[in-house]
């Protein structure tokens, strides 16, 4: 939550990459927020956020992420287009109508988030039956490797059939043989450097999709202590919890994420009917989702829920986005730096 927003996005955007604002409870942080208008507040926040991140990068790419489990998806997806948004991004959950969600902005890339060549399948089928379009590219993401929400069962979690080695390569030749159509697949979960992201290229990847190595940037938007503790991590620090979104997230151990797995943690009330199917809300099980992710973001690390993917433990000092870019595209920076010397 508000881990990449309008700092993080505007400054990945600005230095030739796609930057996305996760739109996830935007609101709440916001000065929109008055305890009682929720959704209405992640709207104007997330109107706010590409407006900022557009004032950063006035000529680059900026996308959204929209999660399908939230009740206001639909809302999210709608606002992203509406404001400028040029790619929406959409996982935890297949999504099956995102295209009349931007009916009237037809220059609005959507790429969904897959982890099995089914799931792409199934949404290609219903996009072509329904909307007579296809999605412009695929995340495929591993759940082995990639932080936050993870898109498989937990028992399903490290298994070698939802690799980045088996599903990219499925997928792209997939495309290829039975759709034919010319659709990138960009790899997503455990790339962290350049051979990573070669090595996916290697696989058929066109693109990468990477959130852990920009957390320890002076643009990303998260708490000094949310970075603080991916640089204090160690190896054995990454586990994973049961989020009452019904799906198993990868996060850094600290006292909350041990109080999960104990039980509920105390204190927890449910902020809004944020999650279309909650545990917490329903049962009275786990946590609230919102409140972990808001407290962690504003700096509360003992109290919330700081999530990551494997690599958390690689980062050791701040830096800025710059010298990410610069060591991920070392060529690309230097023809750019050769064709600005005057002749």
């Amino acid at each position: 939550m508000r881990i990449s927003a309008s700092g993080l996005a505007g400054a990945v955007s600005k230095a030739g990459g796609v930057g996305t604002i996760a739109s996830v409870g935007l609101g709440l942080t916001s000065s929109h927020y008055n305890g009682k208008n929720y959704f209405d507040a992640n709207k104007l926040a997330l109107k706010d956020e590409l407006a900022r991140a557009r004032a950063t990068s006035p000529v680059g790419i900026l996308a959204v992420n929209c999660i399908v489990a939230l009740t206001d998806y639909e809302d999210m997806v709608r606002t992203a287009a509406e404001n400028g948004a040029q790619i929406i991004i959409s996982g935890a959950g297949l999504p099956m109508h995102m295209p009349e969600y931007v009916e009237g902005f037809p220059d609005v890339a959507l790429v969904p988030i897959v982890s099995s060549v089914k799931a792409a399948s199934l949404i290609l089928r219903k996009w072509e039956k329904a909307y007579h379009r296809q999605p412009d590219a695929f995340v495929v993401e591993a759940p082995g490797t990639a932080g936050g929400h993870l898109g498989a069962k937990a028992e399903d979690v490290f298994s070698p059939e939802l690799s980045l080695d088996k599903v990219v390569p499925e997928l792209v030749g997939f495309l290829a043989r039975e759709i034919k159509a010319d659709i990138p697949v960009v790899a997503a979960g455990g790339v962290w450097d350049r051979d990573d992201m070669l090595r996916a290229f290697a696989l058929g990847a066109r693109g990468v999709q990477m959130g852990t190595r920009f957390v320890c940037t002076h643009e990303c938007d998260a708490s000094d202590a949310f970075k603080q503790m991916y640089i204090d991590a160690v190896p054995g620090d990454v586990t994973l919890v049961k989020s009452p979104v019904g799906l198993p997230g990868r996060a850094l151990r600290n006292p909350f994420s041990d109080a999960v797995k104990e039980g509920a943690p105390k204190g927890h009330k449910c902020v809004a009917n944020c999650i279309k199917n909650c545990s917490f809300r329903s049962e009275k099980k786990g946590f609230c989702i919102t409140m972990a992710l808001g407290a962690a973001q504003r700096g509360d690390v003992e109290n919330g829920l700081v999530f990551c993917g494997t690599n958390a433990p690689r980062a050791h000092e701040i830096v800025s986005v710059a010298d990410v870019m610069e060591e991920l595209f070392p060529a690309a920076i230097c023809e750019k730096a050769a064709a600005e010397v005057p002749a």
